[in-house]
């Protein structure tokens, strides 16, 4: 079998894996968040915390609820970062720096998962289970419970309460995280991935040298890093290390974990607004663009000019010959349109316009189909852009979901879309301006500079993978690669929820002849169109000094 049929088929594997649970999967993600119920252990959850779940919250409430839970989520895994050479199972290591530690602890609460260490030779198993891993699940659901807050806020009229933050939360941690990952954990191992809490082993190689194996609770580190779209691995390689992705198998299973709760959201968003096919409409949007982006990285790695790359069958550099171009590149697109960050091949490596098209899909806001949560709710701001200029094309006053979109809603959805941007064009400029981004670059040119603008993209965009090219353990990128994910990761969820506050309120708009069908393939067009604009204008004066200059000059 060629490489090209093996690619196709495991594409088409991977569709038809997130195809055949889109639909059960999304009713029951609905089925969770609508139920009056609540199971005993989540009772004595609300019980220990002081949560009232049965409380609504209107959106300033819901809001405070989730900033000071994940400001306590910052201070608890800053502070055990800090202490881990005193706890249990320490290993030996040293407390990880102030800087460090603060850039660690934004990265996993934001859930971002930046990583400027290697955690096999910095992180104890305390710090790895009880810290990391635990920020994994929970900063998961706090995308979830957002994204759940703006979908109830379509789906409600005249009042302003969206829900209980306490309940979303743990609902989601308890029904839909813990179970998923279980099974996940336990097909993982039975395929070679490592799981245990025993000490460094140091063997002697067949040269004669000294290497040290790290071992530690892998797999169900590894399950939760894709299910919650986190990234941050156990090993400085990430997923290109056979403990944590030791097969072919793996590699799927791996993919179709981060991509099945962010594409499997539509679903959830029609069943609770009442109409599954609104819910059609932005998964097909979704899977238009990933797919675009799949195919673009693919043929792109598969077709880098030089002999070398053509002797070998593609740009093997910086890949896993276990999996190839292929496996690596629907990967990396997988992992750059979501928050996760994972990645089982070095995009430092890719060739300058494949890499561009990776810097791309963090750039469109990770919508396609986005993080857990956090792609739901960027799309959805994007098909009120998508709306507004609708309206503005016809001389109507646009409603979706039967909510008007006036004046306090497009501000919102405005300010939504200007942070991320605003983010990374401002710290790649200033880091750009200093001796501290230029000493980091490993590369000189066009290259280089993409290797900083890809750190500030994935930064504020809660991505966390990186050309690994790039130094970024100084006290300058870990202050201000920190700045980025906290703010890049809580300012847009103020405005979503103060949109959401705004839309609950709202009497529907019975449809006339001249609404905009927006379950209509045209809309998706149109959806799809405005993505690219906005994100083009947006970002192509940056994308052409780096990634574009850098492909063309190949």
């Amino acid at each position: 079998m060629s490489s090209v049929l093996a690619d196709v088929l495991m594409v088409i594997a991977l569709v038809g894996a997130l195809a055949l649970v889109h639909r059960p999967f999304g009713d029951y993600m609905a089925a969770v968040f609508q139920s009056r119920k609540h199971l005993r252990v989540e009772r004595w959850i609300y019980r220990s915390v002081g949560a009232d779940p049965d409380a609504e919250m209107r959106w300033p409430a819901y809001l405070r609820g989730m900033l000071v839970f994940s400001a306590v989520s910052v201070l608890f895994l800053y502070l055990l970062m800090r202490v881990q050479d005193k706890l249990p199972l320490s290993l030996g290591f040293k407390p990880i720096s102030p800087d460090q530690a603060f850039n660690t602890a934004a990265s996993f609460v934001s859930n971002t998962n930046w990583q400027s260490y290697s955690g096999e030779v910095a992180m104890s198993h305390v710090t790895q289970t009880a810290g990391l891993a635990v920020q994994n699940f929970v900063s998961a659901a706090v995308g979830i419970a957002v994204a759940v807050a703006l979908v109830r806020g379509f789906a409600r009229s005249r009042t302003g309460d969206l829900g209980n933050f306490w309940a979303d939360l743990v609902r989601c941690i308890v029904r839909i995280l813990i179970p998923i990952s279980v099974v996940a954990a336990i097909l993982l191992i039975a395929a070679g991935a490592i799981q245990n809490f025993g000490d460094i082993h140091t063997i002697t190689t067949l040269t004669g040298d000294k290497q040290a194996i790290s071992p530690g609770a892998v797999a169900s580190q590894e399950a939760i890093k894709d299910l919650g779209t986190n990234g941050g691995g156990f090993f400085n390689a990430n997923s290109a290390h056979p403990f944590e992705n030791p097969n072919g198998f793996t590699n799927l299973l791996e993919i179709f974990l981060l991509l099945v709760i962010p594409f499997s959201l539509p679903r959830t968003f029609g069943k609770m607004v009442g109409n599954v096919k609104q819910g059609y409409a932005i998964v097909a949007t979704m899977g238009i663009i990933w797919f675009a982006g799949v195919v673009a990285v693919t043929w792109l790695e598969y077709a880098h000019p030089g002999t070398a790359s053509q002797l070998a069958g593609g740009a093997m550099e910086g890949k896993e010959q276990r999996f190839g171009e292929g496996p690596s590149s629907v990967f990396a697109v997988s992992t750059t349109m979501t928050s996760t960050g994972s990645v089982n091949s070095f995009h430092d490596s890719f060739s300058g316009l494949s890499g561009g098209v990776l810097l791309l899909g963090m750039m469109l806001g990770e919508i396609a189909p986005g993080g857990t949560g956090s792609g739901l709710y960027g799309m959805l701001i994007m098909a009120i852009i998508a709306v507004f200029l609708a309206g503005l094309m016809v001389g109507r006053t646009p409603e979706y979901l039967g909510k008007k979109i006036g004046t306090r809603e497009i501000k919102l959805a405005a300010c939504y879309i200007l942070v991320t941007p605003a983010l990374v064009l401002i710290g790649a400029g200033v880091a750009m301006a200093l001796p501290d981004g230029k000493d980091a670059m490993t590369n000189i040119g066009a290259h280089g500079f993409s290797e900083v603008l890809y750190a500030y993209t994935s930064a504020s965009n809660n991505n966390g993978s990186a050309f690994a090219g790039f130094g970024a353990n100084t006290d300058f990128f870990n202050t201000t690669l920190g700045l980025c994910m906290v703010l890049g990761r809580f300012l847009p969820m103020v405005f979503v929820l103060a949109l959401a506050g705004s839309l609950a309120e709202q009497k529907p708009v019975p449809a006339t002849a001249g609404t905009l069908r927006t379950e209509k393939p045209l809309f998706t067009g149109l959806l799809v169109g405005a993505i690219m604009i906005i994100t083009g204008l947006t970002f192509f004066p940056a994308l052409a000094l780096g990634p574009l200059a850098e492909g063309l000059a190949s």
